[in-house]
């Protein structure tokens, strides 16, 4: 049984994402500070082949990611999938950000994935073969009010992502990533009705995308179906960019 490791696996994107990969067989790994009610109630109904685990971790300690990969991977074994979701969202405007709140932005949307993925992608690249996602964000090429940082540091991801695919992809392991527009999650549901029908009005589906849509996609791109897709980044957003 293959591993995948998920991190901010323990709510919305994250959750879905690890379950849809724990049903497809995959011994999913979830990464977070907390578990949540979500990922414990949804370890216990997994009725898929694959296995779903938990491992506390707070992914903006760079300085223990090193030892943190190597760990989980003397229990574990070899790790075949990394997915990086975790992040924050930091609206605000940049005029009124203070640098501290930028950097922490930074450090967990772009740095932290980056640095994990150096240290994982060294066992793919041993084994040859591997597959890494990293959840970007369709903000990333539209651009939106009060969210600069955050668009930056998925700007970044997604040159990250074109480029490590160059470098890995000769020893078989892919690299891609998905652009989620508004999804249907925790965060949007606070919005109220009119809000919600504004945004799902612009998409083309007249609809929000949903976390299970996300968690498809990675779940093509972790199968034998995204073998010889790489360096790609994935639209999930109803429409909305069309």
């Amino acid at each position: 049984m293959d591993n995948v490791l998920v991190t901010g696996a323990s709510r919305g994107l994250g959750l879905a994402i690890a379950t849809r990969l724990a049903q497809d067989g995959f011994c999913v790994t979830g990464v977070a500070r907390k578990p949540g009610e979500g990922f414990a109630a949804a370890a216990q109904s997994l009725t898929g082949p694959g296995a779903l685990h938990f491992e506390s971790f707070d992914l903006a300690d760079i300085a223990a990611i090193p030892a943190f990969v190597r760990e989980l991977r003397e229990r574990r074994g070899p790790i075949y999938g990394l997915v990086n979701n975790a992040g924050v969202g930091g609206e605000g405007l940049l005029a009124t950000m203070k640098t501290q709140e930028i950097e922490a932005l930074l450090r967990l949307n772009t740095l932290s994935p980056i640095v994990l993925t150096k240290y994982v992608a060294r066992g793919m690249m041993a084994e040859g073969r591997g597959r890494i996602v990293n959840i970007a964000s369709i903000v990333a090429a539209t651009g939106f009010n009060g969210l600069s940082v955050y668009a930056a540091s998925k700007a970044a991801l997604t040159g990250f992502t074109r480029s490590l695919a160059r470098e890995v992809g000769r020893v078989g392991v892919t690299v891609n990533a998905i652009a989620p527009g508004y999804v249907d999650t925790e965060m949007t549901r606070g919005l109220d009705a009119t809000q919600r029908e504004r945004i799902a009005g612009r998409a083309a589906l007249r609809r929000l995308a949903e976390p299970q849509d996300i968690a498809a996609m990675a779940s093509l791109l972790m199968g034998e179906g995204g073998r010889n897709i790489s360096g790609a980044v994935l639209t999930v957003d109803a429409g909305a960019t069309a």
